[in-house]
C-alpha cells in the first residue's frame, strides 16, 4: 500500500536519514571558510561534526533490530552499499557476499513487479524475497529515498519487516483470544 506524498515509511519520529545528512552538510558550509581561489573548504571543527553525525547514523542503522538496507541509487542495478546485522540474520548473507550486488537479482528474482518497486517510491509493498539458503520469506518492504544536499537522489533505504512472523503472532493472539473468552 502506497504512503502519502513525502512520507517516510522507515522512519516513525525524528528526523530522516536524509535529513542529519543535509543538516550536517548545511552545518559544515557554516562552519566553512574562504580558500585561496575563493572556493569554500570546510572548517576541521565542521568536518569533524560531519564525520560524527556519519558514524551516528551507521551505529543507529547497524543497532536496529529490521532488516534494513541501502542501495545506490545511481548505479546500474541498484547495487548494495550497506546492510546491517539484522538484515544478515534475516537473510542468511554476509555484509562482504552482498556489497556491490544488485537488490532485485539477489533478494526478488522471481517477484513480479521487483522492477518497478524503485519507481513508486517511497513505498510499502508485500513481496516474496529469497534468502541465501534459497527459501522464500513473506516481508513488507518500506523504501524510502536519500537525497543528497544537492537535492539528488542518492540511495534508496531498503527496511524489511518479516511477513510471516507477523502472521504466526497475529495467530497465536486469535488462539490467546479464543482460549481468553471460551467459558
Amino acid at each position: 500500500m502506497p504512503l502519502a506524498p513525502g512520507a517516510r515509511s522507515w522512519q516513525k519520529c525524528g528526523m530522516t536519514l536524509s535529513d542529519r545528512r543535509a543538516n550536517g552538510a548545511r552545518r559544515a558550509q557554516d562552519g566553512a571558510r574562504g580558500g585561496q581561489d575563493g572556493a569554500r573548504t570546510v572548517g576541521a571543527p565542521a568536518l569533524a561534526r560531519l564525520l560524527s553525525d556519519s558514524a551516528l547514523s551507521r551505529a543507529a542503522l547497524a543497532a536496529c533490530g529490521f532488516p534494513v538496507a541501502l542501495a545506490d541509487a545511481g548505479a546500474k542495478g541498484r547495487p548494495f552499499t550497506y546492510v546491517n546485522p539484522a538484515f544478515e540474520a534475516f537473510f542468511g548473507y554476509r555484509a562482504e557476499e552482498v556489497l556491490g550486488r544488485p537488490v532485485i537479482t539477489l533478494l526478488f528474482p522471481e517477484a513480479e513487479g521487483a522492477g518497478s518497486m524503485f519507481i513508486e517510491a517511497p513505498a510499502r509493498v508485500q513481496m516474496r524475497a529469497r534468502c541465501k539458503n534459497g527459501e522464500g520469506a513473506e516481508v513488507e518492504l518500506s523504501i524510502g529515498m536519500v537525497h543528497g544536499v544537492d537535492g539528488r537522489l542518492t540511495h534508496w533505504v531498503l527496511a524489511f519487516a518479516d511477513r510471516g512472523e507477523i502472521a504466526r503472532m497475529q495467530e497465536e493472539l486469535r488462539v490467546l483470544r479464543a482460549i481468553a473468552a471460551a467459558p
